[in-house]
């Protein structure tokens, strides 16, 4: 994914109220950008470390700059901006990156099913069969080359594992799909001390057949891209 115009570097000063962050620019200035992740960013909120972002012309935005890459307190990069993950994933299926989701001829995105009414983040459809890729961002670093998901509690998270066992039940694939925005990693796992229900729900899912995939992304100020899977450990 080609990033046009080029992130612009600031510094990370604070985040609060959970969308609003203040950085410093190049130039000197502290401004107020938003924030585009819900989560806790733990250990992705290091005051006076570098961080980028990006700049919207829309005149109806109350705030043109967007956070898209911090600083880890292990001094490693990570996205935050959970709005790029489905294109990430969606970019490196359709360039026949991925193996094991290689032979589908359709991908669509936000198609809503299962009968807790959720949308999955991309289905694939073909001669085979469909496959339901539910994708999840990945930014804690937990350091020495390891990174966790979730950073908080995620009841949304649990949801979508019982709808992809659901999806499986009924005779489809289903896919958790780890896209880890986080430089210097090597292995996933699951932080079930910050989430126990979900580690539990994740070990019943891969159980009853749903796939996990952990592919890390490289960043830059120029572009974010899926490079290489990385070792998932449940």
């Amino acid at each position: 994914m080609k990033i046009v115009p080029a992130l612009l570097p600031g510094l990370f000063i604070k985040r609060y109220k959970r969308f609003f962050v203040d950085i410093r620019t190049a130039q000197g200035e502290t401004i107020t950008i938003h924030c585009p992740n819900t989560g806790s960013m733990k250990h992705c909120q290091q005051s006076e470390s570098p961080c980028w972002y990006s700049l919207s012309d829309n005149p109806k935005r109350k705030l043109a700059g967007t956070l898209e890459i911090v600083t880890s307190a292990f001094g490693n990069l990570a996205g935050v901006n959970t709005a790029r993950p489905n294109h990430l994933v969606r970019e490196a299926i359709e360039a026949d990156l991925v193996p094991e989701l290689r032979g589908y001829e359709v991908i669509r995105s936000e198609v809503r099913y299962g009968d807790e009414k959720s949308r999955i983040d991309l289905l694939l459809e073909g001669e085979s069969g469909c496959c339901y890729v539910e994708v999840k961002n990945v930014t804690l670093d937990c350091g020495n080359g390891r990174a966790q998901f979730p950073d908080a509690v995620t009841s949304r998270g649990s949801k979508h594992l019982r709808e992809l066992i659901a999806m499986v039940a009924a005779g489809h694939r289903a896919v958790l799909f780890f896209c880890v925005q986080l430089s210097g990693v090597e292995e996933v796992s699951v932080a079930a001390d910050i989430d126990p229900t979900y580690a539990q729900t994740l070990n019943m899912a891969i159980a009853q057949g749903v796939e996990v995939l952990a592919w890390q992304a490289d960043l830059s100020e120029h572009s974010i891209s899926l490079i290489r899977p990385l070792k998932m450990i449940v």
